[in-house]
């Protein structure tokens, strides 16, 4: 293989800084290849495209090279053991995830600690005693396949389940019986984005044909289908329910209403925002009848049938969303009524338990929850412990009470029941964590002015009597895209940024979905360097304030937020001293080409699309603006060998030519974790990732962890 000595053959010894083992470090010339490409009369160089085959010996070949320059790195970092050590301290506590009713069985997630996997359980009533239903910590021997999916029939019968493995999107499917818990015959391979629909003795669930061999975690996924499965049959028999066939690159999916009346038909396209939507009353098998015939830029979705009629949350006429009550016998959509308004505040959540609607609003990026019946009415707000961020309320027409949880940056998840006669709650599960006192930490919510003067949310965490002196170790992250909300949330192991002194910051950038679609719409597409300004102007704003300074300040995001990591730190690489892109989409003139890439191109637009795309994309993309000599933040990218979302390929591209071009002040390193996807496939590899980006951030950022006693 074309690569050089890995590592400096000079013995490190522990005390030195991280500047200066920077310097000892050798990195390996990449091979480069003639490969360019032509946009619209602009001629791009891509000498690494033969990093986009990971099959090839050379790639193989590559990685653990990298790998070992990365490893020998982190292994001269004085504390990343004791800092391992703490995190898994911090994270072995009983967690536990919410439950859900069906017939006379609770059914409800429960890891004692430092378990792999989450393990499912179910007992009879609420007070009856748990039982082990499904553990996936027996799927496989290293503890990296995990549970996928878990849909119970209607009967309460049978359980269909998926198995991730290695982190990849693949699902296989089986079946078990709910009273013995014996695993059927039924086997269910490629099966991506998809979950299980119940009618009667089966269910309805998409599926792509079988990829060729070598190509499963990067090819193209197109002729998705819709098929009905029945119990105890072979894949092979399943019915054929819905196809595109002039239209191979949609996508497609089949939901039924929990009475069973009616089969709704989802159909989108990439490039569009939106969705085309049809029903018909199950057991016909002629074709769907359309409510939203074509696929445009709104998105429509049935919460649930009345009877006759359908509730449909909507973007359209309605960035933040509302709830259309329609019956098919009225004629088109247009002749549907509103059960519930659009309001200044966009719906982030939508549920319906005991024939009740339950609607979650953002209202500054914090949860208000509202009840509602059928017709709209609105008959109470369920008052929650604290801003924050709640989820769940979901039920059957039938049960009595619902369950949520509620959570935030210094409140872990915890589980309250909800009944809805009276409007009472209670708390039902709440987890304790082992030195964690909440009223030790400040979580605040400030506005900070960018470019264009729009002012961004940010919530700031860190320990209590925190000194404004610019000398507080601060990790920013972001995501800022796919309109996706960054609302507040718990994590065990962020603890051990916080109790080191460190300051997490948490942007809410355009591009996501806290103010609505307006919000989304302001920084995607050609808007989409709005959200690396946003980003920009959240550092400067940490800096001014005192928070912390560009020596103390690092930039953290994955997938997407990786994307903002390596355009942010192309354009102001003097703002920040330590960079993490995680898994991030980091080539963004062929990203359409790998896996599920084509359905990012409503969000991003695409090199193929027209030229103000292409020039646009190649404005910010973090793989071509890279620039020699460039003395960029001590940087170490994180990807993943089974990562069939974002393919690895960007972020060995990227990597590579960092390591050509930078200037190598700081370490410019990529860890590539194994038997794992976008994101850890198991809790003791959750746990090594943090514990080293952690630990690369204190050196990085000359802070010693000190470790309680």
């Amino acid at each position: 293989m074309r690569f050089q000595s890995a590592v400096s053959s000079t013995l490190l010894t522990v005390g030195i800084s991280a500047t200066a083992l920077a310097q000892t470090m050798t990195y390996p010339q990449t091979r480069k290849v003639e490969q360019t490409d032509t946009y619209f009369g602009t001629t791009v160089a891509d000498p690494y495209r033969w990093l986009e085959d990971d099959n090839s010996a050379e790639t193989k070949a590559w990685v653990e090279v990298q790998n070992k320059i990365t490893l020998s790195y982190l292994d001269k970092i004085p504390y990343r053991t004791m800092l391992k050590e703490r995190l898994l301290q911090l994270a072995d506590y009983p967690k536990y995830g919410q439950p859900f009713v069906k017939k006379d069985y609770l059914f409800f997630s429960k890891n004692d600690g430092l378990q792999n996997q989450s393990v499912l359980y179910y007992q009879k009533g609420l007070e009856g005693k748990p039982e082990v239903f499904l553990d996936p910590n027996t799927f496989s021997e290293d503890g990296t396949a995990r549970l996928a999916g878990f849909a119970l029939s209607n009967d309460g019968k049978y359980a269909a389940y998926g198995i991730s493995r290695n982190g990849s999107d693949w699902t296989e499917w089986s079946v078990m019986e709910v009273a013995t818990k014996k695993k059927g015959t039924d086997d269910l391979k490629w099966v991506k984005f998809s979950g299980a629909s119940w009618k009667g003795d089966g269910f309805y669930y998409s599926r792509y044909p079988e990829p060729e061999t070598g190509t499963e975690l990067t090819a193209s996924n197109k002729d998705q289908k819709v098929y009905f499965h029945k119990i105890g049959t072979p894949q092979s028999e399943d019915r054929l329910v819905y196809e595109e066939k002039e239209h191979p690159q949609r996508s497609v999916g089949v939901d039924v209403t929990e009475d069973e009346r009616y089969e709704i038909l989802s159909v989108s396209e990439p490039g569009k925002r939106g969705n085309a939507l049809f029903f018909r009353k199950t057991g016909e098998t002629g074709a769907f009848t359309p409510i939203v015939p074509t696929v445009g830029t709104d998105r429509f979705g049935v919460v649930d049938n009345d009877g006759d009629s359908f509730l449909i949350q909507t973007n359209q006429n309605a960035p933040n969303s509302k709830i259309l009550h329609y019956n098919p016998a009225d004629g088109g959509l247009t002749k549907a009524t509103v059960a519930v308004s659009e309001k200044p505040e966009p719906i982030s959540g939508l549920s319906t338990g005991g024939g009740k609607l339950f609607v979650t609003y953002l209202k500054d990026v914090t949860s208000r929850v509202y009840q509602y019946d059928y017709k709209g009415k609105q008959e109470r707000e369920i008052k929650l412990p604290a801003p924050g961020a709640a989820s769940g309320f979901g039920g059957e027409k039938d049960d009595k009470s619902v369950f949520y949880t509620f959570t935030s940056y210094n409140y872990p998840p915890t589980i309250f029941r909800y009944t809805l006669a009276d409007g009472k709650t209670t708390l039902f599960r709440a987890p304790e964590i082992k030195g964690f006192k909440a009223s030790d930490y400040v979580v605040k919510q400030v506005f900070y002015p960018s470019k264009d003067g729009t002012k961004i949310p940010m919530f700031l965490v860190h320990k209590k009597g925190l000194k404004q002196n610019g000398k507080n170790p601060t990790l920013l992250y972001g995501y800022g895209g796919f309109n996706i909300s960054l609302t507040p949330s718990f994590s065990s192991t962020r603890i051990g940024w916080l109790e080191q002194g460190g300051i997490f910051a948490i942007m809410n950038l355009r591009g996501g979905s806290e103010y609505g679609e307006k919000w989304h719409e302001a920084g995607m597409r050609l808007k989409k360097q709005t959200v690396f300004d946003d980003c920009i102007a959240a550092a400067e704003y940490l800096i001014s304030e005192k928070y912390t300074s560009p020596e103390k300040l690092a930039l953290q995001g994955g997938s997407n937020g990786g994307l903002l990591v390596g355009a942010v730190i192309n354009q102001r690489p003097d703002l920040f001293k330590v960079a993490i892109p995680e898994v991030g989409v980091m080539d963004m003139l062929r990203f359409q080409k790998f896996t599920a890439g084509k359905f990012w191109t409503a969000e991003y637009g695409s090199s193929e699309a027209g030229e103000a795309d292409f020039k646009n994309l190649y404005a910010f993309s973090p793989l071509h603006n890279l620039k020699a000599g460039v003395k960029y933040p001590a940087i170490m990218v994180t990807t993943a060998d089974h990562d069939d979302r974002v393919v690895p390929a960007h972020s060995f591209k990227y990597a590579a030519t960092l390591q050509e071009k930078a200037d190598k002040t700081n370490p410019l390193l990529i860890r590539i974790e194994t038997k794992s996807g976008h994101g850890s496939s198991n809790l003791t590899k959750a746990i090594e990732s943090t514990a080293d980006v952690y630990s690369f951030l204190f050196y990085n950022l000359g802070v010693t962890p000190k470790f309680p006693k």
